[in-house]
């Protein structure tokens, strides 16, 4: 029989869960635009964090570090073939709850966001939506901070385009 030792972090994985758990559900649904998905990513994420946590060397805050994880297990599932063959346009209705009231009447700025390729999605949603800095952005997505400011640059002309375009047809 294997002795396996699992780490004996269950409170500070129910503390993390608490304490964002609906922020980063909500990061999984936009990048991966099903609950379903979104969910399960979130699984993924405090599981993982769970079984890291005696090796996390809090370099990072723990919602840099959790969002990195996030951020991987949505690219991880994404990568599946049959993410790539579902049509997965779940209605935004269907958003968790945010943290943070909005307005839901208007959703122009989320469709476009979420209508972005995935880097610039990416981006956009930790820098905006996850309210983080670029030095962490930059941290969670093992990139130069150049680079993450080039993507957000990017990032913001398209939504520009794509929300003039909008406005101009409404």
């Amino acid at each position: 029989m294997l002795d396996c030792q699992v780490p004996d972090n269950t409170r500070e994985l129910e503390r993390m869960m608490d304490e964002y758990g609906a922020r980063l559900l909500r990061l999984c649904f936009l990048r991966l635009q099903d609950v379903h998905l979104a969910e399960d990513a979130l699984q993924d994420t405090f599981v993982k964090a769970w079984q890291a946590y005696p090796a996390f060397r809090h370099d990072s805050s723990e919602i840099t570090w959790l969002t990195a994880i996030a951020i991987n297990c949505c690219r991880s599932i994404k990568r599946k073939a049959w993410h790539r063959l579902v049509d997965l346009k779940t209605p935004l209705s269907m958003l968790p709850e945010a943290s943070v009231p909005f307005e839901p009447y208007d959703d122009t700025v989320t469709r476009a966001v979420m209508a972005l390729p995935g880097r610039d999605q990416e981006v956009i949603l930790l820098h905006y939506y996850q309210g983080l800095p670029v030095k962490d952005i930059a941290q969670i997505l093992s990139v130069p901070l150049s680079t993450v400011t080039s993507r957000l640059i990017r990032a913001r002309k398209k939504l520009k385009k794509s929300l003039e375009r909008w406005y101009q047809d409404a």
